[in-house]
């Protein structure tokens, strides 16, 4: 993350939205704001229109942070079970594996190995014929950055891409060569609900993505 982007995070007091469970309930003390809907927010320059109005509590205005997150493309999260709201990337990584679906997706054995190694959970396009390879990620912005592994087996992949799928944006676009093994992709993907991703195989081409060691961050 930017140190611009988390300075504008940190400088200002801000406040999140989020379900109080029993860690929270345990942890809160009463206090006299004020709520200040006519505080005007620009965020690079441009008017923002928060969903919550800013508070102001002894002198200091608080901003929602859910909103301020998702108007900076800073990915925030509210981990209930510590108490911890966590802002930008994380330190230990998300597998893909959590959550995804697709036709492709096996915990085969026979097609979870590659160069020796079990993978366990995989995505793996063994299929015939000229075509698109794809599957849905959905990091629902929670996540600054998607970390995939990724090997072509047989033909090499000339183009490989990472597309946010609401805003149909390019994030990354590389090649796959079948020489370089299990190749490590990072793209920033932070603002991102949902991302398409593809790859273009030749015929008798095959594309290998290990679910339980691609991460988000």
């Amino acid at each position: 993350m930017k140190k611009k982007t988390m300075a504008a995070l940190i400088g200002t007091g801000m406040f999140f939205s989020m379900g109080v469970g029993a860690f929270a309930a345990s942890n809160l003390q009463p206090i006299q704001a004020f709520l200040n809907p006519g505080l005007k927010i620009q965020v690079n320059g441009q008017a923002f229109a928060s969903k919550e109005a800013p508070i102001t509590y002894k002198n200091t205005t608080y901003l929602p942070l859910r909103s301020m997150a998702d108007a900076l493309d800073v990915p925030v999260r509210y981990n209930a079970a510590q108490g911890t709201v966590q802002i930008g990337e994380q330190t230990a990584g998300v597998p893909i594996a959590d959550g995804f679906s697709n036709m492709y997706q096996t915990k085969d054995p026979d097609k979870t190995v590659y160069n020796g190694k079990d993978y366990k959970e995989v995505f793996y396009d063994d299929a015939t014929g000229k075509r698109e390879s794809s599957f849905m990620l959905y990091p629902k912005k929670k996540y600054a950055t998607l970390v995939l592994q990724a090997a072509a087996i047989n033909q090499d992949i000339e183009k490989f891409v990472v597309l946010d799928s609401d805003t149909r944006k390019e994030l990354k676009s590389t090649a796959v060569a079948r020489g370089e093994g299990l190749k490590t992709i990072t793209v920033n993907i932070s603002g991102s609900n949902s991302l398409y991703v593809y790859g273009e195989l030749k015929d008798g081409g095959k594309l290998f993505i290990p679910l339980t060691t691609s991460y988000y961050k």
